[in-house]
């Protein structure tokens, strides 16, 4: 009786608070890490109530639903799975409407891709907010894989302050909450460096499977994660050659390798639904003129490979291949090229990030190089590696569009940072220099934070202090569609419900809005209605993203970029989201 009484206090009021309160106190690092990771998901659930869907989200999306309804992942199959999957889940349990095609001509992708918006109109709203919740979640996963990762290689205090500058980072807030591949792509690069200092660490055949998983995690996350397979090469070359030269010391190594590869085989085909289709000629010459200087060997290997790999996989990394080869058009700092820029990465990060992030990033890098060679702490290379490796790569693609794609460099940058601030306070003679310099850090970048909000997407730091965003970046930077909605209430509140524009996102989310939009930059000759008001947004003010055909004539590259020329002079009557530029045309 006496032992069924003391079970009962602990049920009590009293009692739970006391459990949580010694969990607390015994837990700090990890109950801090738990209030920042909070905070950051709800700052992001409540900004996708206010801001629509982005343009690439239009598409995302519904693959998506496809791939979990009817188990087809080959939609927008440009990008792997596991985004698409994210999404798609939550509207598996929604009761959506999706009309067959009509005609007898079959629809496109893309048609298919809109008739999951066009039929459900009345669930828009709903359908972008529950799609989005799981990239949030996504991104709470990353930060406490930041924090595990850091406070193997440094301590709690250390995975404390990475957490702190990861979440309240404006880059990070804004495509947290987005259906795309760029924050997938930074948890998977973090867990594959993760799980391979747990291999090297303790080489099993189980951590082997891990390593395997890890790799096709990464691979499934975006197409540029495949960076992962020739760094796990190149580990399996240097134990090769480290482990004595026994027969059966390599044996094992190779047996591992083996298990990884088997491993990583068995999650991509999982993934594709093991769909074994062989390639298509479309697939074959989709090979062909991704690599035209070598197309038998492309086409070559897409048929081979597809043998134990899934097509649809095969043929997203060539796709991805010819669109690097055949360049984006893209601005930066005036300057417009297709080509892009090798530069154009650390600049976007340096005017897209909160100062002292940038310089706290800067000084630990250095921090991190002078460590290695100083005292041969090893440790530091779990954040130089990746990082020199990811920032090569990055710097030799041709599709500048978005410091996003720099995400997977991020949680390196939280952890040597983290660690940089950590040595200042554990520095005995610089111990109040690092309480000032962490004081002024968080105080800061807390500071950014809000004045970012709810526009994180466009946050451009004080470098770019007296100019618009759209002078020094364009794209994604500094528009990405999200904030027509917040343009149908500024709209529909002054009578109108009419709008000239070039909006991303806009040609389909208008009307959701009840707003009905006219093609600023249509197709064809076409007369031009008297609309009150023009509505351009930043990456259209910028020139970048104009079309190169325009009322019914095609343009030259100097015309297309300055084809909004007039109103890049004009005061607009506000600006939406610090995104998009309203103007007013008469009275």
């Amino acid at each position: 009786m006496l032992s069924f009484r003391i079970s009962l206090r602990r049920f009590t009021i009293s009692g739970i608070f006391s459990s949580f309160w010694r969990t607390i106190t015994a837990h700090p690092a990890e109950t801090i890490c738990a209030a920042l990771l909070i905070v950051m998901a709800g700052i992001q659930v409540v900004v996708i109530t206010r801001k629509s869907l982005t343009t690439d989200e239009i598409v995302m999306i519904p693959a998506g639903y496809y791939y979990v309804k009817s188990g087809d992942p080959s939609f927008i199959r440009e990008h792997p799975p596991i985004s698409k999957l994210l999404a798609g889940i939550p509207l598996a349990f929604m009761r959506l409407k999706v009309d067959p095609p009509s005609g007898d001509v079959p629809d496109s992708a893309g048609d298919q891709m809109m008739r999951v918006w066009t039929s459900n109109s009345g669930k828009f709203e709903k359908m972008s907010f529950l799609a989005r919740l799981p990239a949030i979640v996504l991104t709470v996963l990353l930060g406490l894989l930041i924090f595990i990762f850091a406070r193997d290689l440094f301590g709690a205090r250390v995975a404390v302050f990475a957490v702190a500058l990861f979440s309240v980072e404006p880059t990070v807030l804004a495509h947290g909450r987005v259906v795309q591949t760029d924050i997938p792509a930074a948890f998977g690069f973090l867990f594959f460096f993760y799980v391979l200092r747990r291999y090297l660490n303790t080489p099993t055949w189980r951590t082997a499977l891990a390593l395997g998983l890890a790799v096709g995690v990464a691979a499934l996350t975006k197409f540029s994660m495949l960076l992962v397979i020739p760094i796990l090469a190149a580990v399996y070359v240097w134990l090769m050659w480290k482990v004595p030269k026994s027969h059966e010391r390599r044996a094992v190594v190779t047996a591992h390798m083996g298990i990884a590869a088997l491993a990583f085989l068995v999650l991509v085909n999982a993934a594709y639904l093991f769909s074994g289709r062989p390639p298509m000629d479309g697939d074959i010459q989709l090979a062909a003129d991704a690599l035209p200087r070598y197309a038998g060997v492309a086409t070559a290997f897409i048929r081979a490979s597809s043998h134990f790999l899934p097509t649809d996989f095969l043929g997203g990394i060539f796709w991805q291949i010819k669109h690097n080869a055949d360049g984006h058009p893209a601005s930066l700092l005036g300057e417009y090229s297709r080509f892009g820029w090798w530069y154009y990465f650390p600049v976007a990060f340096a005017l897209k990030t909160t100062i002292p992030f940038l310089l706290l990033s800067i000084a630990s890098l250095v921090w991190s190089v002078v460590e290695v060679l100083r005292r041969r702490d090893m440790r530091y290379l779990w954040l130089l590696v990746p990082f020199v490796v990811y920032t090569t790569l990055v710097m030799t693609s041709q599709i500048n569009i978005g410091v996003r794609y720099y995400l997977p460099a991020f949680p390196f940058l939280c952890i040597a940072g983290g660690m940089l601030l950590d040595s200042l306070l554990r520095s005995e003679r610089a111990r109040k220099f690092g309480v000032a310099v962490a004081v002024v850090v968080f105080a800061w970048v807390g500071i950014e934070a809000l004045r970012a909000y709810p526009n994180e997407m466009v946050y451009m730091n004080e470098l770019t202090a007296g100019k618009p965003g759209w002078e020094y970046l364009s794209d994604s930077n500094v528009e990405w569609g999200d904030d027509v909605k917040e343009l149908s209430v500024y709209l529909r509140a002054r009578g109108e419900t009419r709008i000239h524009s070039a909006v991303l996102s806009g040609y389909l989310t208008f009307r959701f809005f009840g707003i009905e939009q006219i093609d600023l930059l249509p197709a064809t000759d076409a007369p031009i209605p008297k609309i009150r008001y023009t509505a351009i947004g930043a990456s259209f003010l910028n020139g970048s993203v104009i079309p190169g055909h325009v009322n019914g004539r095609d343009l030259t590259d100097e015309e297309r970029v300055n084809f909004l020329d007039e109103y890049r002079h004009r005061t607009p009557e506000t600006i939406i989201g610090r995104s998009i530029y309203v103007f007013r045309e008469f009275e």
